[in-house]
């Protein structure tokens, strides 16, 4: 496989506009915890307690139940990513999953407004296919290793250095990449998605490690850049065979992200909402979730009878999106996510090619 270098640097297309003066803003609430607010969060307190201790959830209510009362006054949809924390996951969301169903969901959404807790491909994929809903996200500077990686720029000088090879671009990109083109993917269906496409040579681009792990599922050959997820990168072989040896009944479960070498030593390798239901359907005494750590949490605050072993990388991005946040991004509109009108066309027709995939 062959693996061009960066070319240039990139930078996110999110700017603030004018929501606030389209839906107005709506004064901070009171954020006492109170009888009346103990009561009416208790039953996602329920959901939630193995993770935060009861002395905590005070300082959590008054933001849960404000969140909850404000999108229902606003009329917004709250979009959350397996990775974020608990207490967004299973208290204020009200759709959760991977790039692939988020992508999906979006495009279902009746909402005006898209609360986007996630990263900022994310919210601008959920604007290319709502181009003319409101997408806001509550911390603009929430990125992704892998988007950087890569710049439309980059994409236009493989295509002229790989002339008529057909590009498959990781939905974690921007869209900016996502307009140069020709379909994207996610981790649970890139197998389908490279399969679909009359050509022997393919570009799978940016993570390395994905194209490295596909490419061992199919004849053709598959062309890769070198990057990487920053969470993903850092599991080794040698870790997670030193589970194996203290507990040989323990089942790793990785994410493609991950080098090679580490999924040859797990159990069963697949996208989040993959992992999800292989943890849900084959019940293993003991797993080892070979991902971002909170997506064991939010699995272990449904399923009770299994014990998650968590080697726990966190996301430093996917953390940037806290409770605060999302309630001040209810309260004054922001941040709303906006692609450049020159590169949105292109960039939702590969989006939708991907949605629209029959697999």
């Amino acid at each position: 496989m062959t693996t061009p270098q960066r070319l240039d640097n990139a930078s996110p297309v999110i700017a603030a506009t004018s929501a606030a003066e389209r839906f107005g803003v709506i004064a901070r609430p009171d954020l006492t915890f109170t009888p009346a607010i103990a009561r009416e969060t208790e039953h996602l307190y329920e959901r939630v307690k193995q993770f935060i201790p009861a002395f905590e959830w005070p300082v959590y209510a008054p933001y849960v139940h404000a969140i909850n009362r404000i999108k229902k006054e606003r009329g917004a949809v709250i979009l959350a990513h397996n990775y974020q924390t608990p207490d967004i996951f299973h208290c204020v969301a009200d759709i959760v999953g991977d790039s692939l169903q988020l992508a999906r969901d979006a495009t279902k959404v009746d909402s005006e407004i898209i609360i986007q807790c996630g990263v900022h491909f994310m919210a601008e994929t959920s604007k290319l296919l709502n181009p003319e809903k409101t997408v806001l996200i509550p911390d603009g500077k929430a990125g992704c290793s892998l988007s950087e990686s890569i710049t439309g720029a980059d994409v236009r000088l493989l295509k002229q250095r790989y002339p008529g090879v057909p590009v498959v671009t990781y939905v974690n990109t921007s869209a900016d990449v996502k307009a140069e083109t020709d379909i994207c993917c996610t981790s649970s269906n890139v197998l389908a998605v490279i399969e679909s496409l009359d050509s022997d040579t393919v570009l799978c681009i940016p993570d390395e490690y994905l194209a490295m792990n596909v490419a061992k599922q199919t004849k053709k050959k598959i062309l890769t850049w070198k990057g990487h997820c920053e969470v993903h990168e850092r599991f080794t072989a040698a870790e997670l065979l030193a589970y194996k040896e203290a507990d040989p009944t323990i089942e790793i479960i990785g994410h493609p992200e991950c080098h090679p070498d580490v999924i040859a030593v797990c159990d069963f390798a697949g996208s989040t909402s993959g992992m999800i239901n292989y943890v849900k359907d084959k019940r293993p005494a003991r797993v080892l979730l070979v991902t971002e750590c909170s997506m064991a949490s939010n699995i272990q605050a449904e399923i009770k009878d299994v014990d998650f072993i968590k080697p726990c990388n966190l996301c430093p991005h996917m953390k940037r999106i806290t409770l605060p946040k999302i309630l001040d991004s209810l309260l004054f509109m922001t941040e709303e996510v906006l692609v450049d009108p020159a590169i949105a066309g292109r960039a939702r027709l590969a989006v939708e090619r991907m949605v629209n995939l029959k697999q």
